[in-house]
């Protein structure tokens, strides 16, 4: 119930500008989001790659309000590539289709992400699609097949697990060169078409992982490129520890080099497990989001575990 109550308001935008402007709830967000600008977000990617682990950059915002929005959203996640290159971060770009145009304009979303891709591709940085609510899973999963089908090769998508759908759609997506970070998820969705139970949720995770490493298996299956920018075909996004374990159990009995997978974590999670697992030798990329617009990111966070909806209160009534 918690949950569903705390996503809800993650769209309440009465609340986001209350909240937004509360000095106590800027500095608990922190805990989640990188800083509101690039540079912010850079210098904490410089962080990470000194201590071995790669990263992906994202700039926070959905669902673009006009054309003019979703053009400038598109002009800042190729700023967010060419600071990539101009620091030769070890880093890759998150980005949301509604924010350059999907919800708009399915036409206007082809041609700001063809940019994106054309101009990352040029330079060598890998490109991930990221899942929204399921409104928009059947697009985003076809624009992501058209881009493939035009020849981009360095873009992935995410998956996930909670949907129904999602063995089908990796599947289908292997066959034509795809790469997935698989979650679990973190909308509300319907029992027509989402598991409701977290043991349905974590299962059909685990099933989908031994989709994923079996392609990885595959001869000539991309590994994680030398410069930490092009991952694998499977990034597992998870803090689970069951689905770790059942990760690195099917990694070892497939006799899969590490470079063949990548295991991703939100940032200001988990910082063990992300210096446990690269300590053991295996890639990890942490998800770096920045922005001013980080409130809808920042309440399905809280939403996930009652940890961090505790810290958030902690600090709130902190002077």
């Amino acid at each position: 119930m918690l949950r569903e109550i705390l996503v809800s308001l993650s769209k309440n935008s009465r609340l986001k500008n209350l909240v937004m402007h509360w000095k106590p709830a800027r500095k608990a967000s922190r805990r989640f989001i990188a800083g509101e600008s690039l540079e912010q977000a850079v210098g904490v990617v410089k962080e990470l790659n000194q201590k071995g682990i790669n990263a992906t950059l994202d700039q926070l915002g959905e669902y673009t309000i006009d054309p003019d929005g979703a053009r400038q959203s598109t002009d800042d996640v190729i700023k967010i590539v060419d600071a990539i290159t101009a620091n030769a971060l070890r880093a890759n770009v998150s980005l949301k289709l509604s924010q350059i145009g999907l919800n708009l304009d399915e036409h206007l979303c082809a041609e700001n992400l063809q940019r994106i891709l054309t101009h990352a591709s040029q330079v060598g940085v890998f490109i991930r699609i990221d899942m929204e609510g399921s409104d928009l899973t059947e697009k985003t999963f076809n624009l992501y097949r058209r881009m493939i089908e035009n020849g981009f090769s360095m873009v992935g998508i995410v998956l996930q697990s909670y949907l129904y759908r999602t063995r089908k759609d990796v599947e289908e997506l292997l066959h034509w060169g795809g790469r997935v970070r698989l979650c679990k998820g973190a909308y509300i969705e319907p029992v027509e078409i989402a598991f409701q139970k977290k043991t349905e949720v974590d299962a059909n995770y685990d099933l989908v992982v031994g989709d994923l490493l079996a392609a990885a298996s595959k001869p000539g299956a991309p590994r994680l490129s030398s410069d930490g920018r092009i991952p694998p075909i499977p990034a597992l996004a998870t803090h689970d520890n069951n689905r770790i374990l059942n990760a690195k159990s099917l990694i070892e009995k497939m006799g899969l080099p590490k470079e063949a997978v990548e295991f991703q974590i939100l940032h200001g999670i988990r910082r063990d497990l992300q210096a446990e697992l690269a300590a053991e030798g295996y890639p990890v990329r942490v998800y770096v989001p920045f922005g001013t617009q980080w409130y809808p990111y920042f309440m399905r966070r809280l939403a996930e575990r009652p940890a961090n909806l505790w810290f958030f209160l902690s600090n709130f009534f902190r002077k």
